[in-house]
């Protein structure tokens, strides 16, 4: 029987002037990104959401 991953999931502002930066930082510790879309506030806020497998 195969084991289902469970995962867990964050969601993070990104500075369009630092993306690059703040991804990589979270890729370092395991997280993957998901999708980015406009933050609540609109304007240039964008949200990233990103997944890792569960300790």
């Amino acid at each position: 029987m195969s084991q289902r991953t469970t995962w867990e999931y964050a969601t993070i502002p990104l500075l369009t002037h630092n993306t690059k930066a703040i991804l990589d930082s979270w890729g370092v510790d395991g997280w993957e990104l998901v999708t980015v879309l406009p933050g609540p506030g609109g304007g240039d806020q964008l949200v990233a959401y990103l997944k890792r497998p569960a300790a």
